[in-house]
């Protein structure tokens, strides 16, 4: 009976959370972007959107105005840093720690789809961040 408990709890840890193969897949669609926004390559930055994004900008250079006036700390980044990827409702999130020239921090989530076994950025929020008290 153990066994099968066991069993049970691994096979549901692994469909409820994804692969490690799958963060570093999907922090590489992220980087890969974020790369391609550094060097002001809209076409290539929208290729890592999903059918969906691609639909609601229709061009990458709609899709570069957005970046651009909307998340400056994405299409300029001074660091980026992966924290957790979690499944919510189905869908995997990744959480991403941005620092602009400035030095200010964002912290960002990423929605993730896998199409065709590729990993697609669906949506991007940026998160509120913590209070820090002394």
């Amino acid at each position: 009976m153990k066994q099968i408990l066991l069993g049970f709890a691994i096979a549901l840890a692994l469909w409820v959370r994804p692969a490690a193969a799958d963060d570093a897949a999907v922090r590489e669609v992220i980087g890969a972007q974020i790369e391609a926004f550094k060097a002001d390559d809209f076409a290539r930055a929208f290729t890592y959107a999903s059918p969906m994004i691609r639909d609601v900008f229709g061009t990458a250079e709609n899709f570069g105005a957005m970046v651009r006036s909307g998340y400056p700390m994405v299409w300029r980044p001074e660091t980026v840093r992966y924290l957790e990827a979690r499944i919510i409702a189905g869908k995997l999130w990744q959480k991403v720690l941005i620092s602009d020239a400035k030095g200010a921090q964002f912290l960002l989530d990423y929605r993730m789809i896998e199409t065709d076994g590729t990993w697609l950025i669906d949506a991007v929020q940026l998160l509120p961040q913590p209070e820090v008290s002394a």
